[in-house]
């Protein structure tokens, strides 16, 4: 089983990452890219695909046309499954990647 965040852990990581909002219902964070087209919305869920599994830790998303929208939460974290350290650091990942 993975650690979910306690809430002081939670907070610093979301002030590090202004652009990831955070659902409390389902304790995730989620955001939205867009792109030019879908040829760039498409390679970069293929470059976060990559990194994703090498890590084990796969994303939810949805894509329509240039739109690509991530929500992140460990399904193994805690009793219920919550935002991890692994969430974060796929984050941190597809940041890089958009």
């Amino acid at each position: 089983m993975v650690a979910q965040l306690t809430d002081e852990e939670r907070k610093a990581a979301l002030a590090k990452r202004p652009d990831w909002e955070y659902d409390a219902k389902r304790d995730a964070i989620s955001r939205s890219f867009k792109f030019s087209d879908f040829t760039e919305a498409f390679a970069f869920m293929t470059r976060v695909a990559l990194h994703a599994e090498k890590a084990d830790h796969h994303p939810e998303w949805f894509n329509v046309y240039n739109r690509v929208d991530i929500t992140l939460t460990t399904h193994d974290a805690g009793e219920k499954g919550g935002l991890s350290q692994r969430d974060l650091a796929l984050a941190d990942i597809i940041e890089r990647c958009a």
